[in-house]
């Protein structure tokens, strides 16, 4: 027996956009919507708490798509991913001649999301030196260009994310404790897609669908087995790791049948810390999977058509798993007869 997907494909085509679609029915996901709901229509700051692949930025287009401020810029910022030397710049803009290298003059993020939304993802990483500067702005609306002594009024919303403890580094004196209180009005806390096991399902259907379309692909049917093994693997990288196998499965499905290469995710079945129960699921499911996948190719583990490319996997990387479930032909042949 498998699972159905139903595609759904639009005829439009426009320029890509970030994924704004929040999916899940549990009870965590509900209970950030809900907070989603009540907050939006103010302008007080929101902290979003979560680890990294949780979908922290959706949480945050979507209070800044239910609020007064939609129809102006929602900007992102992800204080992890510039320099510390460059980072002043990115937020406040730079006059020509500021700096060396600054050629020419250029506007800063809170100046580009003027009346709309800044997002600042990552904020614990933000240098200690720099948060004097980003409490003043919040406090005051306004800030100088480097290089400028001309003072420039905002009407700025703050949504800031961190997978880290600040409150913790509040205490150990890595984040300022009057920033932290600035930032910290309305937390709203995004569960691990490991605590959210009832929304997979909906999940790999969602993603399917979009890598189909997006491929021109009619990947319909989801192996029982493989939604098994995808419903109890830890998915350490969260909601963003999942999207990803998803999209290589799909590359890697050359018919109706989504075809996961579920060696990737072995280290969950290897690892010393999974549960029994969750083990002995894992591998018989993987070995199911690899069996139907033999079966299909007439026990062919090489070339271009044999089983090793369905899965995705190196043809000895196969072979390894193979003879660590037991799988051999004759045995396999017996079972199919």
């Amino acid at each position: 027996m498998a699972t159905l997907v139903n595609p759904v494909f639009s005829s439009r085509r426009e320029f890509p956009r970030p994924e704004t679609q929040l999916i899940g029915n549990s009870s965590g996901i509900r209970r950030a919507l809900n907070e989603v709901r009540i907050v939006a229509p103010t302008d007080s700051a929101v902290m979003i708490h979560g680890e990294t692949g949780t979908g922290k930025e959706l949480i945050a287009r979507a209070v800044h798509d239910q609020s007064v401020r939609s129809r102006e810029p929602f900007v992102t910022l992800n204080c992890a991913a510039i320099p510390s030397g460059l980072l002043e710049s990115e937020l406040f803009g730079h006059e020509r001649g500021a700096y060396t290298g600054a050629l020419n003059s250029a506007i800063g993020r809170f100046q580009m999301a003027h009346q709309g939304t800044l997002f600042l993802d990552e904020i614990g990483d933000m240098p200690l030196e720099l948060q004097p500067k980003l409490l003043r702005v919040l406090q005051e609306q306004e800030f100088e260009r480097l290089g400028s002594s001309r003072t420039i009024r905002v009407d700025v919303r703050i949504v800031a994310a961190t997978n880290r403890d600040l409150g913790a580094m509040v205490r150990e004196r890595q984040f300022r404790a009057d920033l932290y209180y600035r930032l910290h009005v309305f937390p709203i806390a995004l569960p691990p897609l490991r605590d959210r096991l009832d929304d997979i399902p909906l999940l790999v259907r969602h993603f399917v669908d979009k890598f189909s379309e997006r491929m021109n692909k009619e990947v319909r049917i989801i192996p029982d087995e493989v939604m098994e093994v995808l419903k109890h693997y830890n998915w350490p990288g969260n909601i963003r790791e999942l999207q990803n196998f998803i999209e290589r499965a799909v590359i890697l499905s050359s018919g109706p049948v989504l075809s996961a290469p579920l060696g990737d995710l072995r280290s969950f079945v290897d690892s010393p810390t999974a549960s029994p129960a969750a083990v002995r699921t894992l591998k018989d499911a993987e070995r199911a999977h690899i069996l139907e996948v033999l079966r299909q190719v007439d026990w062919v583990v090489g070339g271009h058509r044999g089983a090793a490319v369905r899965l995705g996997l190196p043809r000895t990387t196969l072979l390894h798993r193979m003879q660590k479930l037991g799988i051999v032909p004759e045995e396999a042949r017996q079972n199919s007869c």
